[in-house]
């Protein structure tokens, strides 16, 4: 299981929601009658009910062919408070001791659910998120009280929206607000899972938490309104559809262009690469102009791949198979080692590796790692047996090398990092574990252990068979992180950004990589345990958004789906390459509903780096500004155009890789191989403090994961380094 998974399966037991619509169907009448205030159901006994029957068709229930209920009005105030009404509405549930009278409670308080106007059944009412078709409308009366009324496609989600109707309707607009998503944790009693082996219950389940989310976001903007208060400057996006895109924003826009780059440029490169045998390796925040070209170029040379910093080295030796004589590396400089070192391992030490900068591309994570202060942190570790230590792949091979004489270490990516630690503890009995250096993912990895220690026994073996509760508690004090290590594009995702995203965007879908803040981490678990996020790799929120859409075009519904994208922007031009194919796949055919993609950049509307030709900033840019003609280009230039605000449009070292730079490296291949020395990704001939070679010790930690990927436990040679360690600290040999 990922760590997109595990996020889902650690919050499972707790629910979260969004708000139905309206329960008056007249707009009009501003003081409506409700349908009810407290339901009063009486149920009508038929014991033989055949639980497999409820969900055949909306006709079936219609057509009286399941058991209905006597349902009366209970005479209440309106004003009465919401949460006597819900804590009535838990009671009347919890009541029924079977499942599936829950679920015929739930069918009756459906058919009570006054009709929805017809005009308000529009797209921009749909609530996010729930596999039925659901709508909402939301006003507020003149006595200030929230009215809602809503309507679903889905008897079951009809009841649900029916629910929270009875229990928010004329409510003020601080009790809707008040209302915790947690306080509807006790109607999972309702009893759905499990009843006719019904494989989408959790997403019904999930309304609950949806409908209220939408509830609350439209009536903050009510209140807004109604005091005069601008609801603030929304983030730039980029909505993607069969008939195009549309760029809203400036920062959008400048993204946007990139997206179709110049023909002959792309042309120009691609005949380079096959002339000269040439394989390019991207990482996925690369910079969108050079992405853009990259991504039109694979259609012509196939030896093009852009992916997370993992997959990049696997994808270097494919190509160097495929017969490439030269890989080129578009990210920063430990990216391109780790290619040059696992080629070595491979067998191609005669395929030359390049990067696209004579000067050194950085990384703060890399950086943090080869610090005093991480050499203190392992120097704690290598004192303590028995540790070992796991080290973020986003590091230094001279970093995993030197951590490995000094702790047996294991390398980790963000996807698999979760179940690293799981099985290392499962392993090897009474293990310390040292994660480093990502502070911010350090401190989620605990975050996600604590949420563990209230699960049951069956949903953590469901994550790793070999944990329990107990296990669980017990692993937590002997797990620690590197306190003073981060990403600087992902750290900008702070207290100003949630706080935007919660007023603004709460009912879209939210993906967040795991190297992000605990604010913006919390946030987005909470998406996730109502099926509306993602936390983990670059790879798993592409997979996410594409998974969703897919989801969409098989409901065949006019939508729009709108994703908040939790990382570094440069992961657009994949999203959209990737989104574009999969709506050119299906959109050909006729009668097909119109679903578009609307990716958001929680980023400041002025993240971008104003170019004129003639400025430094272009010729950093490589002249990119100069080659489209353009005026702004999307992300940061020496670090301008990041807001706290707004998080940090695009990474600056990764600005470094330039499409000028490329072109000059494929250019002087082979024959003045002499003018690219600064740009040669060159072997460590450097020693360790042991006498081994850098290159061969820092490769162990990585051959290490290779093999817990393909296994699924520790490779035994690792084990062996935790277990015997000689009386100095080192690892003795095997």
């Amino acid at each position: 299981m990922d760590t997109a998974s595990l996020a889902m399966s650690a919050s499972s037991s707790t629910f979260f929601s969004k708000s139905p619509k309206p329960f008056n169907s007249n707009p009009r009448n501003h003081h409506p009658q409700p349908c009810f205030s407290t339901f009063k159901c009486i149920q009508t006994s038929n014991s033989d009910l055949n639980p497999q029957s409820f969900f055949k068709s909306t006709s079936e229930f219609r057509s009286k062919k399941i058991p209905s209920f006597a349902c009366s009005a209970v005479a209440s105030d309106i004003s009465s408070n919401t949460k006597t009404k819900l804590h009535l509405l838990i009671s009347e549930f919890q009541a029924l001791r079977e499942p599936v009278d829950r679920v015929k409670r739930l069918l009756n308080y459906s058919s009570c659910l006054p009709s929805m106007e017809e005009s308000f059944k529009i797209t921009e009412n749909r609530v996010p998120g729930c596999t039925a078709q659901v709508w909402l409308h939301v006003r507020m009366d003149d006595d200030q009280r929230m009215r809602f009324s809503a309507d679903s496609d889905s008897e079951i989600t009809k009841g649900f929206c029916s629910c929270l109707i009875s229990v928010l309707d004329g409510a003020m607009a601080e009790e809707v607000l008040e209302l915790k998503t947690e306080d509807l944790g006790a109607l999972s009693v309702v009893g759905l899972n499990g009843i006719g082996g019904l494989s989408s219950t959790a997403s019904r389940v999930n309304t609950w938490h949806n409908v209220l989310v939408s509830m609350q976001k439209r009536t903050k903007a009510l209140v807004a309104e109604l005091e005069g208060r601008p609801r603030g400057e929304p983030f730039p996006s980029l909505v993607v559809s069969s008939d195009g895109i549309e760029a809203k924003g400036s920062y959008a826009e400048a993204q946007a262009r990139f997206l179709s780059p110049d023909e002959l440029k792309v042309q120009e490169l691609a005949n380079l690469l096959k002339e000269k045998k040439i394989g390019i390796v991207a990482h996925f925040y690369m910079d969108p102009e050079v992405q853009g070209v990259l991504t039109a170029a694979q259609k012509l040379w196939p030896h093009i791949h852009i992916s997370d910093s993992l997959v990049m080295a696997d994808s270097a030796v494919k190509m160097a198979k495929a017969g490439c004589q030269f890989i080129t590396v578009l990210g920063v400089d430990f990216m391109s080692e780790n290619v040059r070192a696992i080629l070595d391992q491979a067998g191609f030490s005669e395929v030359e590796v390049y990067r696209m900068s004579d000067e050194r591309i950085g990384c703060s994570l890399a950086d943090a790692a080869a610090s005093p202060a991480y050499t203190d942190y392992l120097s704690v570790a290598s004192v303590s047996s028995p540790s070992l230590h796991v080290v973020y792949i986003n590091t230094s091979l001279e970093t995993k090398a030197y951590s490995h004489e000094l702790v047996p270490t294991i390398t980790c990516t963000s996807s698999n990092v979760v179940q690293t630690i799981l099985q290392a503890f499962s392993e090897v009995p009474n293990l310390n574990i040292w994660y480093g250096p990502d502070s911010y993912m350090g401190a989620n990895i605990a975050e996600l252990f604590h949420q563990m220690t209230v699960m049951t026994d069956e949903e953590i073996a469901e994550i790793h068979p070999k944990h329990n509760r107990n296990s669980i508690k017990s692993l937590l004090p002997r797990l620690h992180y590197f306190q003073d290590g981060t990403c600087i594009v992902h750290h900008l995702f702070g207290h100003e950004v949630v706080q935007k995203i919660n007023e603004m965007y709460c009912d879209a879908f939210l993906t967040a990589h795991f190297e992000v803040p605990g604010e913006m981490f919390s946030l987005a678990m909470e998406a996730k345990r109502r099926g509306m996020g993602v936390v983990g790799s670059t790879q798993s929120i592409l997979d996410f958004i594409i998974q969703k859409l897919q989801e969409a075009l098989d409901r065949n519904v006019d939508d729009n789906l709108q994703f908040v994208l939790g990382t570094e922007s440069g992961m657009v031009t994949s999203i959209v390459a990737a989104v574009r194919k999969l709506l050119g796949s299906v959109n050909s055919s006729s009668g097909r509903a119109k679903v578009s993609v609307e990716i958001i950049f929680p980023v400041s509307s002025e993240s971008v780096t104003r170019t004129p030709p003639s400025s430094s900033v272009s010729r950093s840019m490589g002249g990119t500004g100069e080659l489209l003609g353009m005026s702004v280009i999307p992300g940061v230039a020496s670090g301008e155009g990041c807001s706290i605000h707004g998080g940090c449009a695009s990474c600056p070292y990764m600005k470094m890789n330039s499409l000028s730079s490329l072109l000059k490296v494929c250019k002087n291949l082979p024959s003045d191989k002499n003018k690219l020395s600064a740009y040669e990704a060159g072997r460590f001939s450097l020693k360790t403090p042991n006498g081994k070679l850098i290159a061969d010790v820092g490769c162990e930690p990585i051959l290490h994961m290779r093999h817990f990927q393909a296994t699924k436990r520790l490779p035994e040679k690792l084990v062996h380094q935790i277990l015997h360690r000689s009386d100095n600290g080192k690892p003795t040999k095997i």
